[in-house]
C-alpha cells in the first residue's frame, strides 16, 4: 500500500453527546462554513496538539540550562532594529 493510500484510508469514531451540546457545535460549524465533523475533527486535532506539546520535554546538560537561562535573563543589546520597534506605536495605540 502506498502512502498515499494509507492517508486516504479512514476509521470511524463513535461519541455519544447531550442535545445541546450536538446543537451548539452544528451552529459553530455553520458560523466557520465547516460540516459537523470537519469542525469536530479539526478542534480536537487542535486540542490533541496541545495537549502533546504542553508535555515535551527537552533535555539539557547543566552547562547548556545555565547558558539559555543567562540570556532570558540578559537585556537585550541596543541595536538599530530595537531601537526602531521602541519608537514604533503599539498596534492598539493607533499611528
Amino acid at each position: 500500500m502506498t502512502a498515499a493510500a494509507r492517508q486516504r484510508k479512514s476509521t470511524n469514531l463513535n461519541i455519544r453527546i447531550k442535545v445541546d451540546e450536538r446543537s451548539l457545535i452544528d451552529r459553530a460549524a455553520r458560523a466557520r462554513g465547516q460540516n459537523r465533523t470537519d469542525f469536530i475533527l479539526e478542534a480536537a486535532r487542535r486540542a490533541a496538539e496541545e495537549a502533546l506539546l504542553d508535555r515535551t520535554m527537552m533535555v539539557v546538560d547543566p552547562k547548556a540550562f545555565g547558558e539559555f537561562v543567562k540570556r532570558l535573563d540578559a537585556a537585550p543589546k541596543p541595536n538599530a532594529r530595537l531601537a526602531r520597534a521602541l519608537r514604533k506605536p503599539a498596534p492598539w495605540e493607533g499611528e
